[in-house]
């Protein structure tokens, strides 16, 4: 099991960073993290932050250099690519401004020197949003991005002692040119995943066993042994309207399965967010920053395994899920004792009695969005229909209760292990409208029994009622909710 845990004033010392978006953050050593660069209230930056892991100290080096126009280090910038080889941190493109960048820089972490380089062979275009990975410690590869005009799907090398660039020649099938993804190499292959596609949002997934993940740009990839953990990101939602989607999931692609699980968490996450950095010191994963359409984050939290010290500091009367005030806290923990204690008795009278006899100040405040209202199970349904061909014309309102039907046929009989990420938000919604349909409301006639099929009462306790988003949900628990679930249609 993993924590997500907010970092206090006494992890560290010194000036820490200050709040930004589409920065960079390199591991140099086993013991820095170099942070560079960003994005905060339309202003770019260029400063340095320097976190020593040994000392748990934030620093601001001195740096010396000079640029082609005299500068000391390069310009004002965010969405660069940054990578790390030994002592060197290169830093290529980005964006200042209106303004996409091609310069390229190096900075050694040993004397705080910047240089510019001057390349030559096949040079990349200005960019941002591209996507760059160490090949061994020669060697940088860079792909894809933003020019101004279009999106690229070019792949270009870096040899970072000859300082040539070589653009490759790739065989096989090429992705669609992106930006926004990231680029990963695992042994002697380079994994792309993810990022935003020609004009109108677009995606392309890894087709790979396991719980993959949504769509998205703007997320992280981190690498620590055989696993790469992927945090956050930026999406879209919709099917017949586009609306932005922000995440805080952690899923894990298991490098000798080959396959995409869920990270097991035990409490709530970091406020949703993309273009933040995840950096690995020991087995300790430091979040910083990013963006969530609205607002731009300052804030550190480590995601560290149950063993951590840090992992302690969790108030040990809440549940291991819960990460809350107290009152939420209390009122959670009653609603769970009512389903315990219900195991015993009828689950109808038994849940409906105690719920009743709940003083208002300890009965669970879920707010529980009527069906109607459930834009994203729309959307999701009438998507559902129309990758199905159930329709002979384009799936509309019109198809919505049938599109709906489908759906709930589809959670009926689906692997718990195949189910889709973006789909346990409404499916954690309508699992909750049965319960309140049929336990809380005594059988009103919000639904009627075609649309949410017969009801079995074997089931005797119902565990996720009072979760409020579905990111609360652990791995393990899917299989659960589905079975659960299955009873309420009456399976």
């Amino acid at each position: 099991m993993n924590y997500w845990i907010q970092a206090s004033s006494a992890d560290f010392g010194g000036t820490l960073p200050s709040a930004r978006s589409g920065h960079s953050a390199v591991n140099i050593g086993k013991s820095k993290i170099v942070i560079f660069g960003g994005l905060v209230d339309k202003r770019f930056l260029n400063d340095i932050f320097v976190y020593d892991a040994e000392n748990k100290l934030w620093f601001q080096p001195e740096c010396t250099g000079s640029g082609s126009d005299g500068q000391v280090g390069p310009n004002p910038r965010a969405f660069h690519v940054a990578v790390a080889i030994d002592c060197h941190m290169f830093i290529f493109g980005g964006r200042s401004g209106a303004k996409r960048l091609g310069d390229f820089w190096v900075l050694d972490t040993d004397i705080w020197q910047w240089s510019e380089l001057t390349g030559f062979g096949d040079l990349p275009p200005a960019r941002d949003f591209a996507a760059g990975a160490p090949i061994g410690n020669q060697k940088i590869v860079m792909c894809g991005g933003w020019d101004g005009k279009k999106w690229l799907s070019d792949v270009y090398v870096l040899d970072t002692i000859s300082l040539e660039w070589t653009e490759l020649a790739i065989s096989g099938t090429v992705p669609p040119a992106r930006c926004g993804h990231t680029a990963t190499m695992v042994e002697k292959r380079l994994l792309v995943y993810g990022g935003r596609e020609n004009e109108t949002p677009g995606w392309t997934q890894l087709k790979l066993p396991g719980q993959a993940p949504s769509s998205r740009c703007g997320h992280s990839v981190t690498s620590k042994g055989h696993y790469l953990l992927l945090f956050g990101g930026h999406g879209t939602g919709g099917w017949l309207s586009r609306y932005d989607i922000y995440y805080n999931d952690c899923i894990v692609l298991d490098r000798v399965s080959v396959q995409w699980k869920r990270l097991p968490i035990s409490n709530e996450c970091p406020q949703a967010r993309a273009y933040h950095t995840l950096t690995l010191i020991g087995s300790r994963y430091l979040l910083f920053g990013g963006f969530d359409g609205k607002s731009t984050f300052g804030d550190f939290w480590w995601l560290v395994p149950e063993d951590d010290p840090i992992s302690k500091r969790l108030n040990p009367s809440l549940p291991k899920h819960l990460h809350r005030d107290k009152g939420e806290a209390t009122s959670d923990l009653t609603l769970q004792s009512v389903v315990k204690e219900s195991q015993q008795e009828s689950a109808i009278s038994e849940l409906q009695r105690r719920f009743k006899a709940f003083p208002s100040s300890l009965r669970p405040e879920v707010q529980i969005l009527d069906e109607a209202k459930d834009k994203e199970l729309h959307d999701l349904a009438l998507k559902f229909m129309e990758e199905r061909g159930a329709n002979d014309s384009n799936p509309d309102e019109n198809s919505l209760p049938q599109a709906i039907q489908m759906l709930r046929a589809h959670w009926r009989n689906v692997d718990p292990n195949l189910i889709e990420l973006i789909q346990l938000g409404p499916l954690l919604r309508d699992y909750q409208r049965l319960i309140k349909h049929y336990y809380l409301d005594s059988f009103s006639s919000e639904f009627t029994s075609a649309s949410l099929g017969l009801f079995s009462s074997r089931s005797s306790a119902f565990r996720f009622y009072h979760l409020k988003e579905a990111s609360e949900l652990r791995m393990d628990d899917i299989s659960t909710l589905l079975v659960e679930y299955r009873e309420l249609l009456g399976k």
